[in-house]
């Protein structure tokens, strides 16, 4: 029997929720990126602008295809963060050979510009029960670090790849319970 779907909610928040996979996916890619940032003996700039280039256009793929199939008006934010994830790898995975600032300058701006974008949707989603105060705290943690590696970028390479490491993380685990929330919201609304 087909439960009725919560009206306490958005109307795009159905749809989104019908597409937490693509969240805890992203999640995973988070962690699994951090982890190798701690683990991989000898990571070297060089190295680490090939794996965070691999990364954020598997990333940004996944929001990009979070935000064009998830519904809503308020859709565009994920979409534009998956082209912006998409094209900082892009530059980041054929150009390892940059300097390391200019690397650094890219990982900071894309957090940056993550950040906002998560809090734009938390704000808009402010409304719902299901997870927006993750979102919104995960968009929090990606815009404080964009903006520390903006101001600091001439950081020592092993501090920026345990404070990338580490973001990467926990950026991953509250990705992780978004998703989780979202699932509970569908499971519960009977979508």
């Amino acid at each position: 029997m087909n439960r009725p779907v919560l009206s306490a909610f958005p109307p795009g928040l159905n749809k989104l929720a019908a597409h937490w996979g693509w969240l805890a996916i992203r999640g995973v890619a988070a962690i699994l990126f951090g982890i190798l940032a701690f683990t991989w003996p000898g990571f070297t700039i060089a190295t680490l602008a090939l794996v965070w280039g691999a990364y954020a256009i598997v990333d940004g793929a996944f929001a990009l295809i979070y935000g064009v199939r998830g519904g809503g008006t308020r859709r565009w934010a994920y979409a534009f963060v998956g082209l912006i994830g998409v094209i900082a790898g892009l530059i980041a995975f054929f150009w390892p050979n940059e300097t390391a600032i200019i690397l650094v300058m890219i990982i900071g701006a894309w957090a940056l510009a993550v950040g906002i974008f998560e809090i734009i949707y938390a704000i808009q989603y402010r409304r719902a029960n299901a997870h927006p105060w993750v979102i919104g705290l995960s968009g929090l943690l990606s815009a404080a670090v964009g903006a520390f590696i903006l101001a600091y970028p001439g950081a020592g390479a092993l501090s920026l790849i345990w404070l990338i490491g580490t973001y990467a993380i926990f950026y991953g685990f509250l990705m992780l319970f978004a998703a989780i929330q979202l699932r509970r919201f569908r499971h519960r609304s009977g979508i």
